[in-house]
């Protein structure tokens, strides 16, 4: 998998718990949602985002066909270079804003998955049963930063439906991690995907602020 690019300033011991927000405003986290090249990120993003989308999509070229595999995607003609940025709020169970980073999908951009992580509550890892071999990269390197993160798999049309459990055992997943289905077309079921993320990542908060947990990674 890729490496974290190296950040010698980073300190070896911070929180990811939010500061405390003002009497009645929402919590504000931020999320990451991953997985491999064409598992429906931006369109996650763009079906659950009350603000218009931010996306970095270009048209894939000649160029990248030789580390852009598009087996299984072939229609696919443009690709996320940066990452893709939205927002949501939700009323319950406690006011929350979220937002959200959508990563690239290629292993090649490693090095910003690292930078997107940072600060991040957790991440949701989108997966296609057609494809699992592409979400093996990005689940490692959620497991090495030791980042809380939900596997959501994307049923897509004409994709064979297989029980949760089942993508757990293929993908080799401890028995804490989450594993739901959905439909990243569908602002319920992204947003559904969110909570269970959300409260998936409060169980690794620490209970003193003042007692930070141990991370590799910096607050953003």
């Amino acid at each position: 998998m890729p490496s974290p690019t190296p950040r010698p300033d980073d300190p070896l011991v911070v929180t990811r718990t939010p500061s405390r927000p003002e009497a009645g405003a929402p919590t504000v986290l931020k999320v990451v949602i991953a997985g491999g090249f064409g598992v429906g990120k931006t369109t996650a993003v763009g079906a659950v985002s009350e603000i218009t989308p931010l996306s970095t999509e270009e048209y894939l070229t000649e160029a990248s066909a030789d580390v852009d595999s598009l087996e299984g995607v072939e229609a696919k003609q443009t690709t996320t270079v940066a990452f893709d940025f939205g927002r949501l709020s939700l009323p319950d169970p406690v006011p929350l804003e979220l937002f959200l980073f959508g990563t690239p999908g290629q292993d090649r951009f490693g090095g910003l998955w690292y930078d997107l992580s940072r600060g991040a509550v957790g991440a949701v890892v989108l997966v296609d049963t057609r494809r699992l071999a592409s979400s093996f990269t990005v689940i490692s390197f959620f497991e090495d930063i030791r980042l809380p993160f939900v596997v959501a798999v994307n049923h897509f049309d004409g994709a064979h439906r297989y029980h949760p459990e089942q993508v757990r055992a293929a993908l080799g997943l401890h028995a804490s991690v989450p594993v739901v289905t959905c439909d990243a077309r569908s602002p319920r079921h992204v947003a559904g995907v969110l909570l269970t993320l959300v409260g998936h990542a409060l169980k690794y908060a620490p209970a003193d602020p003042a007692r930070p947990s141990s991370t590799t990674l910096q607050d953003a």
